[in-house]
């Protein structure tokens, strides 16, 4: 864990973003359609990074875009994808059978139990999930150990310390201490395993607001923090908003298609607009206020899922 102690944290997003170097090693918070950071994965976009090694639980459209868009060179997930009818992720798909990215595909477990030994400062950790199966080709990292108790053979993973975890929270403080709700999915562990923590908040608020809330990542690991409302949009940020289906749907049928339809969609979407507030304008109010009214009615929840 690393230490960021500079009482005022707050950036302007593309400066936040640019924090990430070409190359860098890459926890993406959230998980599936759920608080994703979707504008920090924007920003990197327009600023054409690239090269990035990806690590995650479960992801959907902030993986797939950034390979989309040719970011990322290396992804660690245990699975990429799109909840309800979509199915997988068509522009990672492409990527992982043409061998234009390196797939390492892993599972949810072990990724804890490797940031778990970066927290801890121990050289590796034993798991047992993994034992038999064909993930331990795809990481000869991997060793073995015979535990002194049971003598039995164990799988054992080394630390994980990603260079920086990008993350939306619906509440943060000037000084970097962000709240979450529920799921946490792995947020905390990429937080307290990482060299330092870029996030995105839905507002700004005092101190004592976010720790009246409950203070879920303290300031000390975070080393910049940005005010985006919307930043998980397409997916959601509970309580303020829902995921945006028919934007979900748009994107995964340009995703299928790829060529000029998924060139289109960037165009639209990320590089020809080129800021968070050009990109809510494209979206529009009436479908942003749209999703945030999802908690009116359980018909009104229901009606934004069909």
């Amino acid at each position: 864990m690393s230490f960021h102690l500079d009482p005022d944290k707050l950036a302007d997003l593309d400066r936040a973003a640019g924090m990430v170097a070409d190359g860098s090693l890459v926890a993406l918070g959230g998980g599936l359609s759920a608080r994703l950071p979707m504008a920090l994965v924007r920003e990197l976009i327009r600023q054409g990074r690239r090269d990035l090694h990806v690590v995650g639980s479960a992801h959907g459209i902030d993986v797939d875009l950034l390979v989309a868009a040719g970011s990322i060179a290396i992804c660690e997930e245990s699975y990429v994808g799109f909840e309800q009818d979509f199915g997988l992720a068509p522009a990672y798909r492409r990527a992982a059978q043409t061998g234009a990215i390196e797939v390492r595909e892993s599972c949810c477990g072990t990724v804890l139990a490797q940031l778990r030994a970066a927290e801890f400062g121990l050289p590796f950790l034993p798991v047992r999930g993994v034992k038999g199966s064909d993930i331990r080709r795809l990481h000869p990292e991997y060793g073995e150990v015979t535990c002194p108790f049971t003598g039995e053979t164990l799988v054992v993973v080394p630390p994980l310390r990603p260079d920086f975890a990008l993350i939306h929270a619906p509440l943060g403080d000037r000084r970097g201490n962000l709240h979450l709700d529920q799921p946490y999915v792995l947020d905390e562990r990429f937080a307290a395993a990482s060299r330092a923590v870029v996030a995105t908040v839905e507002r700004i608020a005092s101190s004592e607001e976010v720790a009246a809330a409950g203070v879920t990542i303290p300031g000390h690991l975070v080393a910049a923090i940005a005010e985006v409302p919307y930043g998980a949009h397409p997916t959601s940020c509970y309580p303020a908003y829902a995921y945006d289906r028919p934007h979900l749907a748009q994107y995964v049928g340009a995703a299928t298609a790829g060529g000029d339809e998924l060139a289109g969609y960037l165009d639209r979407y990320v590089t020809g607009a080129p800021t968070e507030d050009a990109y809510r304008k494209v979206i529009g109010e009436e479908r942003l206020a749209e999703i945030g009214g999802w908690s009116a009615s359980t018909e009104a929840w229901k009606e934004l899922f069909r």
